[in-house]
């Protein structure tokens, strides 16, 4: 199954427990990581630049702002309210997708 295909399966699911479980005051939400250096993201660094892949990494960093309190908070108590989300936590790199950087 594509890897897409599996996402959209986990945020399908996560809207279904937060129906089924809300109502006992369990909120279930999904974190959808950003890139991680993984084996499969430095290939695909490999890829983009075979002769220094060091450099698309950097270049890959340098565009995503930090951000980093969201999951601590999803898993605290004060969490009362938030359910049956996907929730990107990539320090906001998914917002730049379609704009000019």
């Amino acid at each position: 199954m594509p890897c897409v295909a599996i996402k959209h399966v986990v945020s399908g699911m996560t809207k279904n427990a937060a129906l089924e479980f809300g109502r006992y005051g369990i909120p279930t939400n999904a974190v959808a990581p950003g890139a991680i250096l993984t084996p499969m993201v430095a290939e695909a660094f490999k890829q983009a630049n075979p002769q220094v892949p060091k450099a698309v990494e950097n270049d890959y960093a340098q565009r995503n702002p930090t951000l980093r309190l969201v999951v601590a908070i999803l898993l605290s108590g004060e969490n009362g309210y938030v359910g049956g989300q996907t929730i990107a936590i990539d320090g906001g790199e998914s917002n730049i997708y379609g704009n000019a950087a």
